[in-house]
């Protein structure tokens, strides 16, 4: 199964991934985490200075995750749209030609998860834009995306706000299947 996270900065997808990789139940499964901060390090631009070069990686680094038949990650094609969508630098006919594209793969996902932002502080990691009003941008981007395109993906499950990873973890348990390998 393909499970993928999917959420404005700063929600806990990453945390989620980390808590999931301990089940038994995805002993078998690949686990991806968005790796921003390399992807800076190599002078890609992030957040609202991102490139259609640097979006084209990212979605590179999503279409490369779903090549697994167990997987399950921490960023989707879903906020790789949204992001670009809300990138100053990219042109508004290349972000339609990229989103055209990027569709393609959404129906990969055997499950998508949309974690909201209500009820998480934002925190800096050092990489991330810590402005409150883009991270509702993104959030609104996200949801538009689903909104739009959520249909291409096998099953889109929005998770409840303002739950412990303890809970969000018993939510995806018990909303996901058992594939025994």
């Amino acid at each position: 199964m393909r499970i993928g996270l999917t959420g404005t900065m700063s929600v806990g997808k990453t945390t989620l991934v980390e808590a999931l990789k301990k089940l038994d139940k995805f002993k078998h499964y690949k686990f991806a985490t968005e790796r921003s901060k390399y992807l800076n390090d190599l002078g890609i631009p992030l957040n609202t200075d991102s490139t259609l070069k640097g979006q084209t990686v990212f979605l590179a680094e999503r279409c490369a995750e779903l090549l697994n038949k167990n997987v399950i990650t921490d960023r989707t094609v879903i906020d790789v749209m949204a992001f670009t969508q809300k990138a100053n630098s990219i042109e508004f006919k290349d972000k339609k030609l990229f989103e055209d594209y990027a569709k393609r793969f959404i129906s990969e996902y055997d499950y998508v998860l949309y974690i909201p932002m209500e009820g998480v502080e934002l925190e800096d990691n050092g990489v991330r834009c810590i402005d409150e009003d883009y991270r509702n941008e993104i959030d609104f981007a996200i949801k538009q995306v689903i909104k739009f395109y959520g249909t291409e993906a096998k099953n889109v499950i929005s998770i409840p706000p303002r739950l412990t990873v303890e809970e969000r973890v018993a939510f995806i348990e018990g909303n996901t299947p058992t594939i025994y390998l």
